[in-house]
This record gives C-alpha cells, sequence and structure tokens, in this order.
C-alpha cells in the first residue's frame, strides 16, 4: 500500500521551506505549512554533512519510525511538514530524540 502521507517532491519541499515557518530544536529542524488536503504530511531530509549514505538512511529510518509513533497524536492537526535532521541527532539516544521531537511538534499551530 502506498504511503500518502509522504511529501517526496521537490517543489512541494521548496513551498514549505519557502513558507519560512519553522520550528529548532538541538536535533531538528522543522518547517511547516498549513494544508487543505485533510491530513498530516512529512518529508525528511538529511544533510551530506552528517555522515555517508548508511548512516543518513539510518536516520531517516529512525525518524519514520518516530512519525509513526506520534502519528496518532498529530491526527488532527493538517500540515504538511519538513524534518530536517542535524548531526546533533547522532549524538542522543532514540528515545531522546523522540521525545525531542514530540515536543516540537506540539508547538506546531
Amino acid at each position: 500500500m502506498k504511503n500518502i502521507n509522504i511529501i517526496k517532491r521537490n517543489h512541494e519541499f521548496q513551498s514549505i521551506i519557502g513558507n519560512k515557518r519553522f520550528i529548532k530544536t538541538k536535533g531538528f529542524v522543522i518547517y511547516f505549512k498549513k494544508n487543505d488536503l485533510k491530513r498530516f504530511r512529512y518529508g525528511i531530509s538529511v544533510g551530506k554533512k552528517t555522515g555517508n549514505a548508511v548512516f543518513r538512511n539510518k536516520i531517516k529510518r529512525q525518524i519514520r519510525s518516530m512519525i509513526w509513533e506520534i502519528l496518532d497524536d498529530q491526527s488532527e492537526k493538517y500540515f504538511d511538514i519538513v524534518i530536517m535532521a542535524r548531526i546533533m541527532i547522532l549524538d542522543k539516544s532514540f528515545q531522546d530524540n523522540l521525545e525531542e521531537l514530540k515536543k516540537a511538534l506540539l508547538l506546531i499551530k
């Protein structure tokens, strides 16, 4: 089954980032924009400074897992978000990163 909650196209990423509404934490920068689709959508971006492709894909899998755990809480919010991982994410455990992402997503209004 195709996941309709994922943002993949570059122009969608650029329109969300161009909206200039964001939240910064130690491990993440989260850009967000209200949508009219009546669903929560997300995109994940990990820069090359974070490491090679193996590490970047591991981080993306972890963030995707965090989103799936948080998604039930965000079901009534209709936003498009882009989560950019910072290099500080490597220094903390999965559980610490999950708590940080939960707190940041609660601030989106």
